[in-house]
């Protein structure tokens, strides 16, 4: 049961591959905060009836699980997403996409730091090829000229900000799982981050931030809930109350690269070979660290994508 389940993180890493199909032509109209936004809103339709169905599990929640759920909600399900949103108007989402890869390094450190739990061997010497192959796919010119890249270097500051919460998120939510069930954390994580949400975008631009809000617009935010946003985290959920970290980190191998072919299909966006040669190299120094080892992995933290 528990290997058929796993096949579900597939199914949300396919998923995300898809996102940005929709996500890059909505920054053309619409602020990233307005998208997540009103991504969070539509997916009320599905949160609304499962807070009702747990609502005896809700008032049983201690301190430390609501303290998990805010850190999930505000910093992962509502500022990682915006900060992932806005790089796209910066960066190649095929970009900010793979510097999404970098995720575990922030988790194995973060779960060192709180958890007491062992870093992978040859831990500082993979992080520090994956950073070089990071470096590589955010600069392919190798020594950026810092003053006519200012663009670039913000929509690569704000990718890693994504990484780091969505990264750190999963130290968290790995710990909810074990006394949450996971329609509850799906439904949780979208309900704690709207109210902040709503209060950012309140303060930032109110009500004239759907001025030129079109239907074709809602349409890509309805398929953005459905599929990238709160279909594929309720099918990523499921899959990991029962899968290794090993296994997880594998699995989510397919966002990057799916999304990268998609990405030059559909929105022409291509990589240079350079940033081909550091997504490879991003990649594989990934795969070895969550990989190692199998004995011991199942006891680490997974990484992903959207935590």
């Amino acid at each position: 049961m528990g290997g058929a389940r796993s096949l579900f993180i597939a199914a949300a890493a396919i998923l995300w591959s898809a996102d940005a199909l929709f996500r890059q032509p909505l920054t053309a109209n619409l602020s990233a905060l307005t998208i997540v936004f009103s991504e969070h809103l539509l997916a009320l339709v599905f949160v609304l009836p499962m807070l009702w169905h747990y609502r005896v599990g809700i008032r049983l929640l201690t301190k430390r699980q609501w303290g998990a759920l805010a850190f999930i909600g505000i910093g992962a399900s509502a500022l990682a997403t915006v900060a992932f949103t806005a790089s796209f108007s910066y960066v190649s989402p095929s970009v900010s996409i793979l510097l999404q890869k970098l995720q575990p390094l922030f988790t194995f450190i973060l779960a060192f730091l709180i958890l007491r739990e062992k870093l992978p061997k040859n831990f500082w010497r993979w992080a520090l090829l994956a950073l070089v192959g990071a470096y590589l796919v955010s600069f392919p010119e190798i020594i950026p000229r810092l003053a006519l890249y200012q663009p670039g270097v913000k929509g690569v500051f704000l990718a890693i900000t994504a990484a780091a919460l969505w990264g750190s998120a999963t130290v968290f939510g790995r710990y909810l799982l074990h006394g949450i069930p996971f329609p509850l954390v799906t439904a949780l994580r979208f309900t704690v981050a709207l109210p902040f949400l709503g209060l950012l975008l309140w303060m930032s631009t109110g009500a004239s931030a759907f001025v030129n809000i079109s239907t074709r617009d809602w349409l890509y935010l309805t398929i953005i809930m459905l599929g990238p946003g709160f279909g594929a985290m309720y099918l990523y959920y499921r899959g990991l109350e029962v899968t290794k970290a090993s296994m997880s980190a594998i699995l989510e191998l397919t966002w990057p690269l799916s999304a990268v072919v998609l990405n030059w299909i559909f929105l022409r966006e291509s990589l240079g070979w350079v940033q081909i040669v550091g997504g490879l190299v991003l990649l594989v120094a990934i795969a070895r660290l969550t990989i190692w080892p199998p004995h011991t992995a199942a006891n680490q933290p997974t990484s992903t994508s959207t935590v």
